[in-house]
């Protein structure tokens, strides 16, 4: 078999990309070694994640739904129910993508795919070996969940994986890393009943957000009942009759041994490139990640490579669609723009959630800048108190001398929809006095977007 292009993996990159392909015009195949299309974003990742939160949001509503007249007695979680319902929503998208891919005249070809080397493949299925010829390869095989040292997942150990699968509410969850998947987990199971103990490592919640938006997280999560200790290590871990204990040094040096009935390892995520045939090419390495050049090519002529085996570049789902956009666009000869790695939004679903663009206040003081701040807290937002969630705050970072907008920080309710106005603005070079410009509807949570860029100058309305 012989195709213009051969991706191997069918996350939201490897499928994306195969899409883009074909309405290019290019004869296109996909690999993929499990049962259903979709990746782990789909299956493990993004899409059931965020259905819980959902469900989780929904419970909380009835449980505090009184204030505003609906008296819901006794709620229920039937969970059993709520995990067939976030199950119903994968498949469907599952079956989604297997449309997309006949729709496009796309070749699926199941097993493993490893290079050769000079544009061959060799595919492993039940029926043996068959080697595939491409003028083009995409690699696109993702990632998977870091475990520490001598543990191995089960129905105690959980990463990202076994937890999506429990049936039953655990009554206490110790949670080891604090990243997007920690605190996501971590938020779902405190709103439907859990004792939820998170431990970091590092001095405080997602490390890789700005120290504001850090610090109210951890003060949200304070107030309604998770346990947060940062600046923490945890020693060793063990399985009891009653589920598992870690011994944990704290920040103040203490040892402490916490007890809970699961524990979620959520340290990290490792790149899936030690099956694929990289020893068989030119492609070189940086801790395990493939590097790219802007176009996504790697150092063997014809391969590129897209998403969470990148070096470099965040490990997010979108990052990895608009990585495929531009390799596909470069091999069919099409015009691309590389990424800015200053243009990419990051979304953490908690709640309050968080969504970001660009560099931090620390960040941009580090680089030279001299930084003007504006804030703006959704205690002064009119649709914040229409639903009754007024935590958190916009931060506007920008450029004291031309006014450029740096970076953009939230913190709260449905904070990863609000950040896109910001990823637009920063994208199109808009500085501050563009957004003061911009008229926000009202009432709006995404008004306090634009406070907070009046807050730039001192000039917010409602603050």
């Amino acid at each position: 078999m012989s195709y213009d292009l051969v991706i191997i993996g069918s996350g939201p990159g490897g499928y994306s990309a195969a899409v883009r392909a074909s309405q290019y015009g290019l004869k296109t195949a996909i690999i993929e070694k499990d049962p259903k299309l979709g990746g782990c974003c789909l299956h493990v990742g993004c899409i059931p994640t965020k259905a819980l939160l959902h469900t989780a949001e929904i419970y909380t509503r009835m449980l505090h739904g009184a204030e505003e007249g609906l008296v819901c007695d006794n709620p229920r979680l039937d969970y059993p129910k709520v995990v067939d319902h976030k199950q119903k929503i994968v498949d469907k998208h599952a079956k989604g993508v297997e449309f997309l891919m006949r729709r496009g005249k796309i070749d699926v070809l199941r097993g493993y795919g490893k290079l050769l080397g000079k544009g061959k493949i060799e595919l492993s299925t039940e029926k043996g070996p068959q080697i595939i010829e491409a003028k083009n390869i995409i690699l696109a095989t993702g990632s998977e969940a870091r475990m520490l040292p001598g543990l191995s997942p089960d129905d105690t150990i959980l990463t990202n994986i076994e937890i999506l699968n429990l049936r039953t509410v655990p009554k206490s969850l110790l949670v080891i890393g604090a990243g997007a998947v920690g605190v996501e987990f971590a938020s779902i199971f405190n709103r439907f009943g859990t004792k939820v103990t998170i431990v970091e490592m590092l001095p405080r919640l997602v490390p890789v957000e700005d120290e504001e938006v850090s610090k109210e997280l951890e003060r949200y999560f304070k107030k309604t009942g998770i346990r947060c200790e940062t600046g923490a290590k945890t020693q060793d871990i063990q399985k009891t009759a009653a589920g598992v204990k870690a011994t944990v040094t704290l920040s103040n040096g203490k040892t402490e041994v916490m007890e809970a009935e699961k524990i979620l390892i959520a340290i990290g995520r490792r790149p899936n490139t030690d099956r694929i045939g990289l020893e068989n090419t030119k492609i070189e390495l940086d801790r395990g990640y493939v590097k790219v050049g802007p176009m996504q090519q790697t150092a063997e002529p014809g391969v590129y490579a897209i998403g969470d085996i990148v070096a470099g570049t965040p490990q997010l789902a979108h990052v990895a669609t608009m990585e495929g956009m531009i390799a596909v666009a470069h091999i069919a000869g099409k015009p691309a723009t590389p990424i800015n790695k200053n243009r990419i939004p990051g979304a953490t679903y908690t709640e309050p959630g968080i969504g970001s663009v660009g560099m931090t206040e620390a960040q941009a003081k580090a680089a030279g800048f001299k930084v003007k701040i504006g804030k703006f807290p959704f205690v002064g937002n009119s649709k914040a108190s229409i639903v009754g969630l007024h935590d958190g705050f916009v931060k506007v970072v920008a450029d004291e001398k031309f006014g450029e907008i740096l970076g953009v920080h939230i913190i709260g309710y449905h904070a990863y929809e609000l950040i896109a106005e910001a990823v637009a603005a920063m994208e199109a070079e808009a500085t501050v006095d563009t957004m003061r410009n911009t008229i926000h509807a009202h009432p709006t949570l995404y008004e306090a977007v634009g406070e907070a860029f009046h807050a730039v100058y001192g000039q917010a309305i409602n603050a």
